[in-house]
């Protein structure tokens, strides 16, 4: 492990993991990685508040700022809970939700995994018919094995959509190969001897 790779644990190790997006990067490694850089400051996460800043901040020997009022406010953390009655089976917060918190399938009703839930509520602005609400989260979810859990859940949907994207990739290769091998000649010598023969054939003027 690399010096950077080091101190990018212990950020993240920091950070509450919901995965919100709010500090301006994809999920809370990315945005240790921003810190760890020089490129982001420590008071861009509102759920981390200012305990996460003062901790942040006596990791890298930084001096204390308030929380970036560009990147919203500190508040009670909460969890999404789904009205299973109002809900359309559309699946756009199931793609919303960075931790696999969410489960269902088109056309059929969606639940929370309220122990997954991070609170990031991206899968609020998702939702087209608004049947998502949010509730205050028990105290005792907000603890090191709850932002373990989230992380590790984070890494796998991204290992996973990497794999899906990678495959979509090749197929998409596989089949301009396809079209290319049906409206390319297939072979360019016996082309151009055809064409020679054509020629040939031509009536001379």
């Amino acid at each position: 492990m690399t010096e950077f790779q080091a101190i990018v644990d212990r950020i993240d190790a920091i950070l509450p993991q919901t995965q919100c997006e709010q500090c301006g990067y994809h999920g809370c490694r990315p945005y240790a990685e921003a810190i760890a850089r020089g490129e982001a400051q420590i008071n861009q996460c509102p759920p981390g508040g200012v305990a996460g800043i003062e901790k942040l901040a006596a990791l890298l020997q930084r001096p204390l700022l308030p929380l970036s009022s560009e990147h919203g406010v500190e508040k009670p953390r909460t969890l999404a809970r789904i009205i299973e009655a109002d809900c359309i089976g559309c699946t756009k917060c199931i793609q919303a939700c960075p931790v696999d918190a969410i489960v269902g399938a088109s056309k059929l009703m969606h639940t929370v995994i309220a122990d997954d839930c991070t609170g990031c509520e991206l899968c609020v602005p998702a939702c087209p018919v608004d049947c998502i609400v949010l509730l205050p989260m028990p105290v005792e979810q907000i603890d090191m094995a709850h932002a373990d859990a989230a992380r590790a859940h984070f890494q796998r949907r991204e290992a996973r959509l990497e794999r899906q994207r990678a495959q979509r990739e090749a197929e998409l290769a596989a089949r301009k190969v396809a079209v290319d091998a049906t409206t390319s000649p297939v072979n360019p010598v016996l082309a151009a001897l055809a064409r020679a023969k054509a020629k040939q054939q031509e009536p001379k003027p």
